[in-house]
């Protein structure tokens, strides 16, 4: 059954991709550092059929659309292999060009919660986050999270991220363990290489929310300030 978290793996032609997804019930929310991957799936005995909506969250042109689109869909069948899931289809913007994937699911998930939503509290829902570190270091991370019920799932195209939070009067709080699942230290982000453990507290709102935390990446003790946009209600 097609049901978790889990990281992403995919090309489309040769040019390839990671993110991280989530999958329950028919729904699959996820995304990477610039796109967010919305859909639904349908399980007939050991396949599944797949029809996600990808949309850019971030504007920074490093991060290319690689269906020269901002917006695309794709359409794809899958089967199990071991834990794993694969899948191959095409995009309706570029027929003929092949497109596959794997996902990985993450094993070890902490921080699991009874917590429920209370009055004024944080929307449940997949959201982009966008980071930036303070104190004169440069340096910041985009991607996306899923707040469910206490529970936050999310990464990007080198991390992924795992935590809990409370909520309620238009405030939340919580902590977040950030992990690798792609190597991201070619590309000089400041926690590549490390487990960095992240505790956070801020506002929200029915739209999205901000945060102010403090992340501790080997050594290195780093504040941080986040944005996160609501973009589909879960």
């Amino acid at each position: 059954m097609l049901r978790g978290f889990y990281t992403s793996r995919f090309q489309l032609g040769p040019t390839p991709g990671r993110g991280v997804m989530y999958a329950r019930d028919g729904k699959m929310l996820g995304g990477s550092s610039a796109f967010a991957h919305i859909g639904l799936f349908e399980e007939s005995h050991d396949e599944v059929a797949i029809v996600i909506r990808t949309s850019r969250h971030n504007p920074d042109p490093t991060f290319p659309a690689m269906a020269g689109t901002d917006e695309a869909t794709l359409r794809a069948r899958g089967w199990p292999d071991g834990s794993l899931y694969r899948f191959a289809g095409e995009l309706d913007e570029l027929p003929g060009v092949p497109f596959k994937s794997t996902l990985t699911p993450v094993e070890d998930q902490p921080f699991a919660t009874d917590a429920m939503p209370s009055e004024a509290g944080i929307v449940n829902g997949l959201y982009s986050i966008h980071i930036r570190l303070l104190d004169g270091v440069d340096g910041g991370l985009s991607g996306v999270m899923l707040l469910l019920d206490g529970r936050i799932l999310g990464g990007d195209n080198y991390f992924y991220y795992l935590g809990s939070y409370t909520s309620g009067h238009g405030r939340w709080k919580g902590q977040i363990l950030n992990q690798e699942h792609s190597p991201a230290r070619g590309v000089d982000l400041i926690f590549g290489g490390h487990e960095v453990g992240i505790g956070f507290s801020g506002t929200c709102d029915e739209a999205g929310a901000q945060l102010e935390a403090t992340a501790l990446a080997g050594k290195r003790s780093l504040r941080l300030r986040a944005a996160l946009r609501l973009l589909q209600r879960a």
